[in-house]
């Protein structure tokens, strides 16, 4: 477990030179998951889409649309960059595991405002790149609305969806034989909450992610629920990890854990083969 006491200025400074690459690349990652979003959503949903034109099921479109994101997460979590930084991409992530005692608050803090930035830089990149197909309805900057059955179910499908993400992640992360193969888990379920649960809730279960494709349109009236239901969500399934025997019994809060990169959390080296302090 990871020293949870409050850093000084100091100590706040010296944590940001020592860990600015994995708060960079949080950044990016959750910045080229919304690159990746408008453009399949663009390329699925505008009217004057070829592909939305040949394709008129909303459900198979929506199925491409989730093996599209999903295979986006995979990529993101095994790239050498996502082993990095834990590929994390959301604040609601994040929260789970700072309950958990796994990650820093100054790190913690750092991941979070990176996630925003890094959001909104990706849904910026897609608007200057196409125009009006984008920003226009139905695809509206790839907006997180809740469905017609209302909000009620839109919050509590938000809740449960985070509720199974951070549960898989915090059951297999202590399991060798499993720890490797969350990235896949994960895109498996972002793919499958896409497809069936995507008209319930809109499907962000990231407030960064939600609030990335709010801003540009002052779309905030329902911003609130994807602030507060995924982080329930999340929070919940590691309270329920922390009563547990041995679910949080896991080192570093990657969701592709390895030795092949340095670990911030951990301490680890892979240059020395060792744990190295000078790291955290």
């Amino acid at each position: 477990m990871v020293d949870s006491a409050p850093a000084e200025p100091a100590g706040v400074l010296r944590t940001l030179r020592r860990h600015w690459p994995e708060y960079l690349i949080e950044a990016w990652g959750l910045g080229t998951f919304m690159v990746s979003a408008g453009l399949f959503a663009t390329l699925l949903e505008a009217p004057g889409s070829p592909v939305r034109q040949a394709i008129d099921d909303p459900l198979i479109r929506r199925l491409l649309m989730g093996l599209a994101m999903g295979t986006t997460a995979i990529t993101i979590i095994y790239s050498r960059w996502g082993k990095q930084s834990g590929a994390h991409i959301n604040p609601a992530v994040t929260l789970g595991f700072l309950r958990l005692g796994k990650i820093r608050p100054v790190d913690a803090v750092f991941y979070i405002v990176a996630q925003f930035i890094g959001g909104a830089i990706g849904v910026l990149l897609v608007t200057l790149a196409l125009g009006g197909a984008f920003t226009r309805p139905p695809v509206n900057y790839v907006n997180t609305l809740p469905g017609q059955a209302g909000i009620g179910i839109a919050y509590l499908t938000e809740v449960l969806m985070a509720f199974g993400l951070m549960g898989m992640i915090v059951i297999c992360l202590p399991r060798p034989k499993l720890g490797g193969k969350i990235g896949l888990f994960a895109g498996l379920f972002v793919a499958t909450y896409i497809t069936v649960l995507a008209p319930l809730s809109g499907m962000s279960i990231n407030p960064a992610r939600t609030f990335a494709s709010a801003a540009p349109g002052a779309v905030f009236d329902f911003l609130w629920l994807y602030f507060t239901a995924p982080v329930i969500g999340m929070l919940l399934a590691a309270e329920v990890s922390l009563r547990l025997p041995q679910v949080g019994s896991f080192l570093s809060p990657k969701l592709c854990p390895n030795k092949e990169t340095r670990c911030i959390f951990s301490g680890w080296n892979p240059k020395s083969g060792q744990v190295d302090r000078s790291i955290m």
